[in-house]
């Protein structure tokens, strides 16, 4: 654990020497905020709860879950750095989940920065915290998830681009295997519980269960599992290219 935490410091110290850390902060509080007070009509629906905040999250973590993993491996594999990294007295598990954790400690202080919101709601109105509370829970279960696919496929290529796009296209296929498009195209020729097997992929289905105040095993075992096969994934690639 003291190398796994030598790595979370050093890659968590990584993203505030750069202004790329300050900018994806803005861009996530702004574009979370603007979806939820215009698309997401916060005032106009009175109630006092934060489902329109949530709702936006899967999309939001589309686009910008993979913007912040792209960097993890494919960085230290163009400069070189890798090398350096994986000769200290550390093993590749150890770089792998200390990365992760450093990303998903950003990413966690991105969600916390959001406070405000839940703060406006308690002043509005009387709203259920613990249901709040769940969808925070959610919303970082999800965003741990997206991180360790975003984290395999950065370890693939050496081409930050190219592990966004892998990353994103993947992270799509997660969200959308449960929407009524993609369950009716294999409805069609498979059986249905081939087909119920795809929407119990689906990012939104667990995701949507947890914001709604219910936090069933199935749906915290559903993130975690996945984080799980991903990073072993990642732990793989990085050996094969440390073995070349």
């Amino acid at each position: 654990m003291r190398h796994v935490g030598t790595v979370f410091r050093r890659e968590l110290a990584g993203y505030f020497a750069t202004p790329v850390a300050y900018v994806f902060l803005v861009v996530f509080l702004a574009l979370a905020g603007s979806l939820t007070f215009f698309m997401g009509d916060f005032f106009e629906r009175g109630q006092a709860d934060l489902q329109s905040f949530f709702t936006f999250h899967p999309w939001l973590y589309l686009f910008l879950i993979p913007a912040i993993a792209m960097r993890l491996w494919a960085e230290e594999r163009k400069t070189g750095t890798i090398e350096t990294l994986l000769t200290l007295p550390i093993g590749v598990a150890e770089a792998v989940i200390g990365k992760f954790l450093a990303a998903w400690c950003f990413t966690s202080i991105a969600l916390a920065l959001t406070f405000p919101l839940w703060i406006t709601v308690n002043y509005l109105g009387d709203p259920d915290n613990g249901v709040i509370l769940a969808g925070y829970l959610g919303s970082l279960l999800m965003a741990g998830a997206l991180l360790a696919i975003g984290s395999c496929f950065s370890a693939v290529t050496k081409n930050q681009v190219i592990a966004f796009v892998l990353a994103a296209a993947v992270c799509v296929i997660f969200t959308l295997s449960g929407s009524p498009v993609v369950l009716n195209f294999f409805s069609g020729w498979l059986p249905g519980t081939v087909v119920d097997t795809v929407a119990s992929f689906s990012f939104l289905t667990h995701f949507n269960a947890i914001v709604k105040g219910v936090i069933e095993a199935r749906d915290v075992v559903f993130f975690v599992a996945l984080a799980a096969i991903f990073l072993f994934a990642n732990i793989l690639v990085v050996d094969i290219n440390k073995a070349e």
